[in-house]
C-alpha cells in the first residue's frame, strides 16, 4: 500500500505531514512513500531530499490522491479534496469533527475511513500521536517569542552602568500544553513568571518550572480530569467571578498575558476582558492562543495584530506552529508515523483498522459509510493529576495542643537516649582507664552532635550539603591526627581509621560534587 502526502492547499499554511526521515520509519512499516513536488519546501524539505529518502515525488495533487490508498495531511482538507475520497482509502488529518459536519457527510457517503488527529484520546499509550499537544507546545513556545518582538523592553532585569532595568511581568492563563511551553520559556528568557489554572493540582508543575501559581480564594469542587479526556471542565459563575476579580488585580501589574484556555468543541471563554485591558500600562502585549476559538480575550481579532488605544498590543495569530514549519512538520510527521504503526500491528504494509482499539476508535470520524464521530469514552482512563486529599484546617486551639504533645514526645524521646547514653558511658568508665574516657566522652558528643545536624536537613538538600560535608571531614581528620600521638593503641588504631574513610569522603565527595556541577554548565 502507498502513502501519500498533498502539497497543503490552505493559504498560509507552510507544514507537511511526511518527513524525508519519517518517510524511512514507514518504509519499514512496509509502505511505499508518495508526495506531491513542492510539498516540504516551505518547511525546508526539497523534493530532491525526498528522493534519498526513497520516496516518489508525482507533479499534481489529481495524480497524488489516485496513486495513494492512506492520505496524510495537516490542514482539514477542503471539497476538492473530499471529492477525490473513494472506499478503498483512508485520510489522516485535522477534520475539525465537531464543526464540519458537512465534511463528515461527505466522508461517509465517499465510504473512505478518516481519522482526525485531534480526537487522538488523552491516554498514557497515546501520547505520542498526541498531535494537538505537539502543535501546542510549538504555540506556546512561539507565542513567547511573538510577545517579545512586541514587548519594548527585556525579559530580564538587567542592571547596567545607564541605569537599572526591570525584570517583566508575565502571566500565563491556562497550564495546559501550550501553557507550560510558554512558561517553561518565559522563566528561561528570565521574566518574573505567573501562571493561572482552573486546575489546581497544575500548581506543583508551574511552580516546579520556576513560575509562581496564582491562586484563588475559593473553594470550588474539581471534576475529575480523567471524565473530561484530560482537559479543563467548564467553571460554575461563581468561580469565574472570583477568578475575574483575581485578573482584574493583576492586570495593572503584568506587561505580558499569555491566554491558552479552551475546552474541546466549545467556543473559548471570555477570561481577559475589556476594562482588565484598559487597566494594563502602555506597551504591554496580550497573546490570544485562543484566538480562532474566539479567543480568551475582548479585542481579539483572528489572524490579525491588534493594538488599543490605551497602547496594549493583542495578538491573535492562530498560525504559530506554521511559523516553525520545519519543527511542526517534525514532529506531527512523527505523530502521523505511530499513528501508521498502532494501524499496521504486523508490520506488512496492510492497514488494520481495529475498531476495538481504545486509540484508533477515538480518532475515528468516519468508518465503512457510517459517522462514527464522537466517539465513546476510552477504556482507560484520561491523563490526570491525582487530587490532592483535602485535609481540614485546624483551630488554632487544636494547632496549640497538636504543638504541645509534639514537643512532649520529642522531649521524652531526648531524655530516654540521653538516660541510656549516660548508663552506657557509666558502665564503661567502670571498665576503662581514665585517658580513654576522655577521648571516648569526645567521640560520643560528636557523634551527637553531627546526628542532630544532619538528621534535621531535608532529604533533598543532602547532596547540595556535599561540600560542607567534605568540610566537616576535613574537621575530622585534624582530630583523628591529634589523637595518633595518644600512645594508646586502640585510639591510634581508631585515629587511622577516621583519617582514611575520611579521606575518602573527602576526595569521593568532591568528585560527585563536580561531576554534579558539570551537569548545570553550558556545552
Amino acid at each position: 500500500m502507498k502513502i501519500g502526502v498533498p502539497k497543503e492547499v490552505f493559504e498560509g499554511e507552510n507544514r507537511v505531514a511526511m518527513t524525508p526521515e519519517s518517510a524511512k520509519m514507514l518504509q519499514k512499516l512496509g509502505y511505499d512513500c508518495v508526495i506531491e513536488t513542492k510539498a516540504g519546501a516551505a518547511a525546508g524539505f526539497s523534493d530532491a531530499v525526498y528522493k534519498e529518502a526513497g520516496v516518489e515525488v508525482v507533479k499534481t495533487a489529481a495524480a497524488l490522491w489516485k496513486a495513494a490508498d492512506i492520505i496524510a495531511k495537516v490542514r482539514q482538507p477542503n471539497d476538492t479534496e473530499l471529492k477525490r475520497l473513494s472506499a478503498d482509502k483512508t485520510l489522516i488529518s485535522f477534520f475539525n469533527p465537531g464543526g464540519n459536519e458537512d465534511g463528515m457527510e461527505k466522508a461517509k457517503k465517499s465510504g473512505a475511513n478518516v481519522i482526525a488527529m485531534e480526537m487522538v484520546p488523552r491516554i498514557s499509550r497515546a501520547q505520542k500521536m498526541d498531535a494537538l499537544s505537539s502543535m501546542a507546545n510549538i504555540a506556546g513556545y512561539r507565542a513567547v517569542i511573538e510577545a517579545g518582538n512586541n514587548f519594548g523592553r527585556f525579559f530580564t532585569g538587567q542592571v547596567t552602568a545607564a541605569g537599572k532595568v526591570p525584570p517583566a511581568k508575565v502571566l500565563v492563563v491556562g497550564a495546559g500544553v501550550a501553557g507550560l511551553a510558554a512558561i517553561g520559556t518565559s522563566t528561561s528568557l528570565g521574566a518574573i513568571t505567573y501562571a493561572f489554572d482552573v486546575r489546581p493540582e497544575v500548581a506543583e508543575q508551574v511552580e516546579s518550572m520556576g513560575a509562581e501559581f496564582v491562586y484563588l480564594d475559593f473553594e470550588e469542587e474539581q471534576q475529575d480530569g480523567a471524565a473530561t479526556g484530560g482537559y479543563a471542565a467548564v467553571s460554575s459563575p461563581e468561580f469565574r467571578e472570583a477568578q475575574l476579580a483575581k485578573f482584574r488585580e493583576l492586570a495593572p501589574e503584568v506587561d505580558i498575558v499569555i491566554t491558552t484556555a479552551l475546552i474541546p468543541n466549545r467556543e473559548a471563554p471570555k477570561l481577559w476582558l475589556k476594562d482588565m485591558i484598559d487597566a494594563m500600562k502602555p506597551g504591554s502585549v496580550i497573546v490570544d492562543l485562543a484566538a480562532e476559538k474566539g479567543g480568551n480575550a475582548e479585542g481579539t481579532v483572528m489572524d490579525e495584530k491588534v493594538v488599543t488605544e490605551n497602547g496594549v498590543t493583542i495578538i491573535g495569530y492562530t498560525d504559530f506552529p506554521s511559523r516553525m514549519a520545519a519543527q511542526s512538520s517534525s514532529l506531527y510527521a512523527n505523530n502521523i508515523r505511530h499513528m501508521m504503526t498502532d494501524l499496521t500491528p504486523e508490520k506488512d504494509g496492510v492497514v488494520n483498522h481495529d475498531m476495538e482499539d481504545d486509540v484508533i476508535r477515538g480518532a475515528t470520524v468516519t468508518h465503512q459509510g457510517e459517522i462514527t464521530f464522537p466517539p465513546p469514552p476510552p477504556k482507560v482512563q484520561a491523563i490526570a493529576a491525582k487530587p490532592k486529599e483535602v485535609v481540614p484546617e485546624l483551630t488554632p486551639e487544636e494547632k496549640r495542643a497538636a504543638e504541645v504533645a509534639a514537643f512532649k514526645a520529642q522531649t521524652k524521646q531526648q531524655v530516654t537516649l540521653l538516660a541510656v547514653g549516660g548508663g552506657l558511658m557509666l558502665l564503661a568508665g567502670l571498665f576503662t582507664p581514665a585517658s580513654f574516657m576522655q577521648h571516648f566522652i569526645v567521640f560520643v558528643l560528636a557523634v551527637f552532635v553531627g546526628f542532630q545536624v544532619i538528621w534535621n536537613v531535608s532529604h533533598s538538600l543532602h547532596t547540595p550539603l556535599m561540600a560542607v560535608t567534605n568540610a566537616i571531614s576535613s574537621i575530622i581528620i585534624l582530630g583523628a591526627l591529634m589523637q595518633i600521638g595518644s600512645g594508646s593503641f586502640l585510639v591510634i588504631l581508631l585515629a587511622a581509621a577516621s583519617v582514611f574513610m575520611a579521606g575518602i569522603n573527602i576526595f569521593g565527595g568532591f568528585l560527585v560534587t563536580r561531576r554534579m556541577l558539570a551537569m548545570f554548565q553550558k556545552s
